[in-house]
């Protein structure tokens, strides 16, 4: 008798990688996921979930925007305040 040192050791040998490579990726998954990487996270805020976060000076441009829309000002108006924002032509 071998006691598991015949055929069935190749197996061992095989098992216990695959073993140690599955917890890595368990444990990988888990940082992702839990952790403070993107996997899942959709980030919140003043602008709403899933849109991408404001740029710097957006929030005005946005305003400025909204109000030529709505018909608030004028095209040369809008133009003028684009150049004080330092966002225009």
């Amino acid at each position: 008798m071998m006691w598991g040192y015949g055929q069935g050791m190749v197996w061992m040998w095989l098992w216990v990688p695959l073993l140690l490579v599955g917890i890595a990726l368990l444990v990988l998954l888990a940082v992702r996921v839990f952790g403070n990487g993107h996997g899942g996270y959709v980030p919140t805020g003043p602008q709403g979930p899933g849109e991408p976060p404001a740029v710097k000076g957006s929030r005005a441009r946005q305003i400025l925007d909204e109000r030529f829309a709505k018909g608030e000002l004028t095209a040369d108006q809008y133009r003028e305040y684009l150049k004080v924002l330092g966002e225009g032509p």
